[in-house]
């Protein structure tokens, strides 16, 4: 699509990720119970009451709304209320001993006091002791769980059964605690986790709890194997923003419900310029890099799956690893998944979309007895798949690729991707196949910027030797060679199998006067003169493009001296 007309890429800045760990002193931790308290008791004082055992705080007759960790401060200086609390002891029974800024412990406390009805200059209740600590001033009484009046009018509610897990992967989005002193900054937190909802409900591969069952947890402390079982779902984000002047900082990790392992945790920072439009990019980003996340795990779940238990999605997911080593062996195994997949859900676009996919590369790899038939079958799945699954941005994009290496009508299918892609901007697979689109068409500098795109929604990808290859393939197109050869020679790094790098690095050689080493290459890769390469290039829209991979290539292998 036009550049005026593309979604602007998120300017956020990432920094060092954090894999399969909490995001010390950023996201706000989720427990059950203070690691210091026995539970069950009820503090009385003024005209409020702690219930530690339910976790809740009321004045009068309202029930006061406050994050997890406010409560934990709460709850630790009135049970040592007979002493002065130092900063270091707040530091290790809240934060566990993390490092700690004066700012974020301040912030606690002026919500500690203004949830309790004291501010920071009456110090009626929560006094500060300069340079000594803190100390809880108040005339407190003690009672034994709740009293049999407020259980009557309280009753207990029976713990519901879990929830049957549906047969894609499923995610609830939980509100995000607002870390911000500025509690107006609530409805920014709440904004953006509703942004990230929607944006991960247009992945018609997920099944997405909607907002107003995941806000049932606000401001409480969760148990997030709970949340799975009571929302039916297997993954579960949580997070926190955090607004300091004119920045904002948004962090938030990925859970497997069912066994409460991290698998995947990220900050983003940036400029509080236009917060809506903050809220928009950072739910775009953040969808981006948890489908892709969530396919990974699920593929892991997949493999260790009874093979006689198999549905037709798990069958899929054992076929995805498989197309990505593209190697002849593997695309064989991966043919026969997804046959079995198809027997078994005639309609499944996806399915469909990804076995076209497979008989292109064997088309356009020269792999397989006939070629012909290779290709005339990837065609029919690929329109079948169009057909079957129009509104899947999956099954579109796997399709059109798969037409793409087949030398289908390059306008056509831009059109078509464009048009995924402008309802689905988050899809790194939709940018990543318009890419390859663009470098057929001879539009390298778009084709270079959507790769790159697709890099930045998806970091982590586990195809990024075919977004190397692409871009390689365009600086050598603009003649650029030392950028074509570092891009092409990462990809090569990266996948080996993939004959298309192999090609092109040789050509690139030749191009730059290194012939005899473009000869060496070419005889360890095993590229012949009369290899699928000569037909290939033909699919490549401009003359200038197909001398220019032609020429290169013929000089590596003898053909031209």
């Amino acid at each position: 699509m036009p550049r005026h007309e593309r979604p602007r890429a998120c300017s956020l800045h990432f920094p060092h990720r954090q894999l399969n760990l909490g995001l010390a002193g950023v996201l706000e931790p989720r427990c059950s119970e203070t690691a210091w308290g026995n539970g069950g008791l009820r503090y009385l004082f003024e005209n409020c009451v702690l219930d530690t055992d339910r976790r809740e705080l009321c004045r009068g007759a309202e029930l006061v709304a406050i994050s997890p960790q406010v409560f934990d401060l709460l709850d630790y200086l009135i049970r040592n209320r007979e002493h002065v609390v130092s900063k270091d002891d707040l530091i290790e029974a809240i934060w566990r001993g993390r490092i700690v800024s004066e700012a974020a412990l301040t912030t606690r406390l002026n919500a500690a006091r203004s949830a309790i009805g004291d501010t920071g200059e009456e110090q009626r209740l929560i006094k500060t002791l300069p340079r000594k600590g803190f100390r809880f001033v108040g005339t407190v009484r003690e009672g034994e769980g709740p009293t049999a009046a407020t259980a009557a009018e309280k009753p207990q509610e029976p713990p519901q059964p879990a929830l049957t897990l549906p047969d894609k992967p499923s995610i609830a989005v939980l509100p995000f605690a607002n870390l911000s002193s500025d509690p107006e900054q609530e409805y920014f937190a709440d904004g953006l986790v509703e942004d990230i909802i929607t944006a991960l409900s247009r992945y018609n591969s997920l099944f997405v709890i909607a907002r107003n069952s995941s806000f049932t947890y606000k401001g409480k402390a969760v148990d997030i194997k709970q949340v799975g079982r009571e929302l039916g779902v297997r993954y579960v984000l949580e997070g926190s923003v955090r607004k300091v002047g004119s920045r904002l900082r948004i962090a938030g990790q990925l859970i497997d419900a069912s066994t409460g392992s991290h698998l995947w945790a990220e900050r983003f920072d940036g400029a509080l310029e236009d917060v809506f439009e903050l809220q928009d990019k950072v739910a775009s980003c953040v969808a981006g890099v948890i489908n892709p996340v969530l396919i990974e795990a699920e593929i892991k779940r997949a493999l260790v799956c009874p093979t006689a238990d198999l549905t037709a999605y798990d069958l899929l997911l054992r076929a995805l690893p498989l197309i990505r080593l593209w190697a002849r062996e593997p695309i064989v195994k991966a043919i026969d998944l997804l046959n079995r997949a198809i027997e078994r859900d005639p309609l499944y676009g996806k399915a469909v979309a990804y076995l076209a996919f497979c008989h292109s590369i064997n088309a356009w790899s020269g792999w397989g007895d006939d070629t012909v038939a290779e290709s005339d079958r990837g065609r029919t799945l690929a329109r079948r798949a169009l057909e079957s699954a129009p509104d899947d941005p999956t099954a579109v994009f796997m399709a059109a690729s798969a037409l793409v290496n087949l030398g289908d009508d390059f306008n056509v299918l831009k059109g078509l991707v464009d048009n995924a892609v402008a309802r689905n901007p988050s899809s790194a697979l939709g940018w990543l196949s318009s890419g390859w689109i663009r470098t057929f068409m001879g539009e390298s500098e778009p084709a270079i910027e959507h790769f790159e795109m697709s890099l930045r929604l998806d970091p982590r990808t586990t195809r990024r030797a075919f977004h190397l290859t692409g871009i390689g393939i365009c600086h050598l197109f603009q003649r650029r060679f030392d950028q074509a050869t570092a891009a092409l020679e990462s990809s090569l790094h990266e996948l080996p199998t993939y004959p298309t790098t192999a090609w092109f690095l040789a050509s690139c050689y030749a191009q730059m006067g290194r012939v005899n080493e473009a000869r060496e290459f070419v005889a360890r890769q095993g590229i012949r003169p009369d290899g699928p390469w000569l037909k290939r290039a033909s699919l490549f829209r401009k003359p200038v493009h197909q001398e220019l991979l032609l020429s290169g290539l013929k000089l590596a292998t003898g053909e031209q001296a």
